[in-house]
């Protein structure tokens, strides 16, 4: 269990990951406001189909349907005291489907944030947050699943808990964070930032990068900072299928199968290990994806101009990583945690 993941990123030059767990759901009749976790003891089906669309576009892992799998996150829905079990049944679910696969699927444990700000903002402690993320991943691992795939995140204290919460579970894992707010997390968070901050831990992460964000050329520019820091640790790209526009009462992703081939093309050029869709992002896009990794060969790292010639201008001028821009970031958070403290 500890080793699969590692040694495909070894083998393999790419790895693709797969698509939306959300879009797809409500595709299946998931309703707004519902917890998509509750689905897998309630419609188990529809969850296989999920994982094994996945599987047949190509993926060479999908995340389990346990985004939200926490006791925080759970308590909206009256199931905070079935975590154990909506997060093992979900993996469990994932690995009968990678078993029977013809040829190796990783299955990923999705971890989502608390959905709570940390203390010194927030409320959350550090203890509690560690105990939700360690409850959740000792649910995972009975599952069976290969790696921890922590994801969306926007603090550095949320990643830091997990961190520590998976090592205590030991069990391998992965992380990513969601950038946003022109080119940072929510809580302000750089691509430089993460690069440093994941080198920081006791039991670091296989693989880091980031997942959801804006739109595809965002997380691209994203992926460029990461790499621009050096560090050999493989980087993850998990972008959105285009930007979410409003019709007909539904958010709709506006990118084409097409222009996710391009991205998944620009993504590894520019230093994405592992490549995949978040929002939006549907089987028929993953086909794409695959066959655009398997057929176009290698070309040079990307400029900035070549990713907005190709997939559309960036929605903000530049993404925090300017001379002295991150400086001024951490000098400001530092000020807003003294005033709330």
């Amino acid at each position: 269990m500890t080793d699969k993941f590692a040694a495909a990123l070894l083998a393999k030059d790419v790895l693709l990951a797969d698509g939306a767990t959300g879009t797809n759901l409500f595709n299946m009749g998931l309703q707004s406001g519902d917890a998509p976790e509750l689905w897998n003891t309630d419609e188990p089906q529809n969850i296989t189909k999920l994982y094994q669309g996945s599987v047949d576009a190509g993926s060479d892992l999908f995340l389990t349907n346990t985004f939200g799998g926490n006791a925080s996150r759970l308590k909206l829905h009256d199931a905070q005291g079935r975590v154990a079990e909506l997060n093992r049944v979900g993996a469990e679910l994932g690995r009968d489907v990678a078993d029977k696969c013809d040829r190796d699927v990783l299955v990923a444990g999705s971890v989502g944030p608390t959905g709570d700000i940390m203390e010194p903002v927030g409320e959350l402690s550090h203890a509690l947050a560690v105990e939700m993320f360690h409850e959740q991943a000792d649910a995972l691992k009975a599952g069976g699943v290969d790696v921890l795939w922590l994801e969306t995140i926007s603090a550095p204290e949320e990643f830091r808990a997990a961190a520590e919460a998976f090592k205590l579970a030991d069990l391998p894992w992965v992380g990513t964070m969601s950038f946003d707010t022109a080119g940072r997390t929510m809580m302000g968070v750089t691509s430089a930032e993460m690069a440093r901050l994941v080198e920081e831990f006791d039991m670091p992460p296989l693989a880091y990068g980031a997942n959801c964000g804006t739109g595809a050329s965002d997380i691209l520019r994203t992926v460029l900072g990461f790499a621009a820091q050096g560090f050999e640790r493989p980087i993850i790209s998990k972008g959105n299928a285009g930007i979410p526009k409003y019709v007909d009462g539904h958010i709709h992703y506006d990118g084409t199968p097409e222009l996710m081939a391009e991205y998944a093309v620009l993504a590894r050029d520019a230093g994405a290990k592992i490549i995949g869709g978040c929002c939006g992002t549907m089987p028929n896009h993953l086909e794409k994806m695959r066959e655009a990794l398997d057929t176009r060969p290698r070309g040079d790292r990307p400029a900035l101009e070549k990713i907005v010639e190709v997939l559309g201008p960036f929605s903000s001028a530049n993404d925090g990583t300017e001379a002295g821009s991150e400086a001024a970031a951490s000098d400001r958070r530092s000020r807003r945690g003294r005033r709330r403290s």
